[in-house]
């Protein structure tokens, strides 16, 4: 029964935050210039309702923002701003990036096109930013067991039970 509660206020909270950013997306459309937002991912279609696009939304990515929400309000106030000014530095550095490509591309686009380049840019980035995270984490995991086994074998031959146990004089400093 609790846990049905906390659920449900999870997603009054998630819903709650879709319903605002949504209208704060709304109101801060750029009326052109060099002013440039991120805009929703791709596979999301653009939908005038908060609603509509949650509904839109793919089960996996539903299931993604709620445990995102979940960890969001476990923060702290600082935690949030932290988390805030790392989001804005990473967005910062992302259009930063994407102004060059579009610069040494050679490409003047403007109005909808330019719009449609970010949106694809943004979602091949963060496309290929997950691919290389997962082989990173795989090839972590893959070296793991090796790594455990040295430092293991390193430290167990020099630890001082291990030197006590053997001979008196044995040297109980660590090799290098």
């Amino acid at each position: 029964m609790e846990r049905r509660r906390y659920a449900n206020i999870v997603i009054a909270i998630a819903t709650g935050a879709i319903l605002i950013l949504g209208s704060q997306m709304a109101k801060a459309q750029p009326q052109g210039g060099n002013a440039r937002r991120f805009s929703a991912p791709q596979h999301i279609p653009k939908q005038n309702s908060p609603r509509d696009r949650w509904i839109a939304m793919p089960p996996e990515d539903r299931q993604t923002f709620r445990r995102n929400a979940e960890r969001w309000m476990q923060m702290s106030p600082e935690e949030r701003k932290i988390m805030r000014e790392r989001e804005q530095l990473y967005r910062d550095r992302v259009k930063r990036e994407m102004d060059a490509v579009l610069r040494d591309s050679g490409l003047r686009l403007e109005g909808e096109k330019r719009d449609q380049f970010e949106q694809r840019y943004i979602q091949e980035r963060r496309r290929i930013e997950h691919q290389l995270r997962q082989e990173v984490e795989a090839k972590r995991k893959e070296e793991l067991p090796a790594l455990q086994e040295r430092l293991k074998k390193e430290f167990q031959e020099t630890s001082p039970s291990a030197a006590s146990a053997g001979s008196p004089s044995a040297s109980n400093s660590p090799k290098k």
